[in-house]
C-alpha cells in the first residue's frame, strides 16, 4: 500500500499474457506501462486494450523510450533499449493510440538513467500522464 496526499493506493500486479489475465471492461482506476516496448504490429492493440481497462476517469501512465533514442544507442549500447525503431514511440503515436484522454503531461525528454548494469547513460523517452475522458 502507498500513501501519497491523503490517499492510500493498493497496487496490485499480475505476471501472464494479456489476453489470459480476464480483466473487465473499466476494472482499474490507473494502469502504468513503463518501459513497455512490443512488436510494433501490437503495440496500438495492447494500448487499445488497456484503455477498456480502465475506468473513466481513470489515470495513465506511461514512459518509454522514444524514437529519438537510437541516437543515444548509437553513441552508448549500454543505454538499453529497443534497437528497432518501430519498437519505439513517439508523440504523435501516443496521441493517436490514447485518442479519448486528457493530456496531463505528454513529452519527450532527454533523461540520465542509471538502472543496473543495462540502462545506464544518457536516453531519450516518451512520459505520458492523461486522465480517461468521462464520454469515451
Amino acid at each position: 500500500m502507498i500513501y501519497y496526499e491523503d490517499f492510500y493506493f493498493l497496487i496490485g500486479y499480475q505476471v501472464g499474457e494479456l489476453e489470459t489475465l480476464n480483466y473487465q471492461t473499466e476494472q482499474f482506476d490507473a494502469v502504468a506501462l513503463i518501459y513497455a516496448h512490443f512488436p510494433a504490429e501490437i503495440k496500438s492493440d495492447i494500448h487499445r486494450t488497456l484503455s477498456t481497462y480502465l475506468r473513466k476517469g481513470g489515470i495513465i501512465i506511461f514512459e518509454a523510450f522514444s524514437k529519438k533514442h537510437l541516437e543515444y544507442l548509437a553513441i552508448n549500447d549500454k543505454v538499453g533499449g529497443p534497437k528497432d525503431i518501430e519498437s519505439l514511440f513517439s508523440i504523435e503515436e501516443i496521441q493517436s493510440d490514447f485518442p479519448d484522454y486528457e493530456i496531463i503531461e505528454l513529452e519527450e525528454k532527454e533523461i540520465e538513467l542509471s538502472e543496473g548494469s543495462f540502462h545506464n547513460r544518457k536516453g531519450s523517452v516518451i512520459r505520458f500522464v492523461g486522465k480517461k475522458r468521462q464520454y469515451s
